[in-house]
């Protein structure tokens, strides 16, 4: 999408400071997750067995289509006997949906019904029909009439009665098959209807609530269900959205999935002739311009909260079905990610405190951390992550890919700006981001401030950025500032990382204080800094299908007194 198409939102450049503070970050809490488990119970008594029963319906009132198309690839594999999916696989001959040893995002994948969109992209209904028949008398077998709590959580009904609507061609062919799909999915609703808001918060719980709506517009009758649904869809929506539009997991991938799960949702009303309800049309409206903020030039995601770089494409075919026609958001009020850019320059920079806990389990130490791209090149990048992309990453890779080390932004004694606890969650460091962002005729600048090392070291983070116009130069400035008290006595080592993409060619300047940079097929770049001295490293990064990449990285280094240090550094790109 351009970065010149229509608006439709406000972005306009706020001069002055603001500041961005995290909400007390905490876990659910024991007396909630006795709760959620309560309820699963409840699942599962013959109370909540009798309010599942009921006439089911003789048919649908119509076949919405899937704005996204499928990818031909995957559908083939399962042609083949296959089912393929972010570096994992099962044989379709002997999957039966019951546990097994995959990874949890590959068995919601494989609950979800989400398979299908690949599947009937594969050919002709009558070839791709036996599979998908085969793979859902399956399921209906091991849950269709016995409440799970994994196979029946809400948010994989909400996805799964999505699915089989837009696919219901697919798997509802055979006429011993047609009734107990149409049971299974009344059920299924029945249970929605009671369990929507019992979803984690967040993205679980839109899916949930977007299933309720999608079954009151898929079955006759369901009209007060539909009034019920969108009700708490608009909840689930205030709840899981900032007022800019971003996630509140502060996930690239999640924010890709809303947007494709809402512009799914709008088919249905397509179907029926209907206006989609408010809440829905405003959080599309609203979602899009923050996912394209967060791309680069070659189209494609830049990496962050552990997602990979996922490619134009598919970010693309998201955008081109939610119907939204708009430029990228350039500054994000309470999602954190700012974007610059001038000439064929792109920078992203992450300038918010972590998300919290119980809204992202796999966030990372990032704050203040960069991407940058010149034209469809990308240049400095963060090490990244294999969400949406790869869940087969050994998990201690998978964890090191969050800390502050694997993105480029200062780190100081070799420690996280905010800590990862060994059962992922995160601990104390940064509460509050400060911003100062200006936009002229003389470029795009940003001021940020980070508190994440001043309880341990008495530091804060400063970090300016300013990019000319034409984007031909960046200069940046990496200030610690003595702030509070020092918890040590001692000088610590910092270090300023420059993560750089694969095809970068990089060599260090003799006087340790610059290097060169040239793009495979692109510019020259040089690079010099003061106050520190400039070396080269190894490094990786995830590429868009998950997959390690060697690459190389700079790196400015030097100790840190107590009354703190100044680095500048300026990238130029060669005429």
């Amino acid at each position: 999408m351009s970065d010149a198409g229509g608006s439709g939102f406000d972005d306009t450049v706020e001069p002055g400071r603001r500041l961005i503070r995290v909400e007390h970050d905490k876990s659910r809490s024991l007396a909630e997750r006795l709760s959620g488990r309560l309820h699963e119970l409840a699942w599962r008594t013959p109370v909540h067995g009798l309010r599942l029963r009921g006439r089911y319906p003789l048919k649908l009132y119509d076949v919405p289509p899937d704005p996204i198309e499928g990818m031909v690839r995957l559908g083939g594999a399962m042609l083949d006997g296959e089912i393929l999916w972010l570096g994992e696989s099962v044989a379709i001959e002997s999957y039966d949906f019951r546990p097994r040893d995959i990874s949890a995002a590959f068995s919601d994948h494989l609950q979800s019904f989400a398979w299908l969109r690949d599947l009937s992209a594969a050919g002709p209904r009558q070839r791709v029909a036996p599979i998908a028949e085969i793979l859902t008398r399956r399921w209906i077998d091991a849950f269709g009439k016995q409440v799970h709590e994994t196979a029946w959580r809400p948010d994989l009904w909400g996805r799964r009665i999505l699915f089989w609507g837009c696919h219901a061609p697919l798997i509802m062919t055979a006429d011993d098959l047609r009734g107990p799909v149409l049971n299974a999915l009344s059920r299924g609703a029945r249970h929605l209807d009671r369990s929507a808001d019992k979803a984690a918060p967040g993205l679980a719980r839109v899916a949930a609530w977007a299933g309720v709506v999608g079954a009151g517009l898929l079955i006759p009758g369901g009209e007060l269900r539909q009034l019920h649904g969108e009700k708490g869809l608009a909840r689930a929506l205030d709840a899981a959205l900032h007022g800019d539009g971003g996630i509140v997991s502060r996930s690239p991938i999640e924010q890709m999935d809303l947007v494709a799960l809402l512009a799914m949702l709008r088919r249905y009303y397509d179907m029926r002739g209907q206006r989609p309800a408010a809440a829905l049309a405003d959080a599309l409206t609203r979602a899009v311009p923050p996912l394209l903020g967060l791309t680069l030039g070659d189209g494609g995601l830049s990496s962050w909260q552990g997602s990979a770089p996922i490619d134009g494409g598919r970010v693309d075919a998201v955008v081109t079905a939610s119907g939204i026609r708009t430029r990228p958001l350039r500054q994000s009020r309470e999602w954190g990610y700012q974007r610059l850019q001038m000439g064929h320059s792109r920078i992203v920079v992450d300038a918010a405190p972590p998300p919290i806990s119980r809204f992202a389990s796999q966030a990372c130490a990032s704050t203040l951390a960069i991407e940058m791209s010149d034209g469809p090149y990308r240049l400095i990048v963060n090490c990244g992550g294999g969400r949406g992309a790869n869940n087969a990453l050994h998990p201690e890779l998978a964890n090191a890919l969050r800390s502050t080390a694997a993105h480029s932004t200062l780190i100081l004694d070799d420690s996280n700006s905010t800590a990862i606890h060994p059962d992922g969650s995160l601990g104390k460091g940064v509460t509050e981001v400060e911003i100062d962002r200006q936009e002229d005729f003389q470029g795009s600048s940003i001021e940020m401030r980070h508190d994440g090392y001043v309880r341990r070291y008495g530091l804060s983070h400063r970090r300016k950025i300013a990019m000319a116009p034409g984007g031909g130069e960046v200069r940046g400035q990496d200030v610690l500032i003595p702030e509070g008290r020092r918890a040590r006595g001692k000088i610590v080592d910092y270090a300023i990382r420059f993560h750089l993409a694969p095809g970068v060619e990089v060599s260090a300047t003799a006087d340790g204080a610059g290097a060169l940079l040239r793009i495979a097929e692109g510019a020259l770049w040089r690079f010099r800094a003061i106050g520190g001295e400039v070396g080269v490293e190894d490094s990786l990064w995830i590429d868009s299908r998950g997959r390690p990449q060697t690459t190389r990285q700079l790196v400015i280094t030097g100790p840190a007194p107590p009354e703190g240090i100044e680095v500048t550094w300026i990238l130029a790109r060669s005429a």
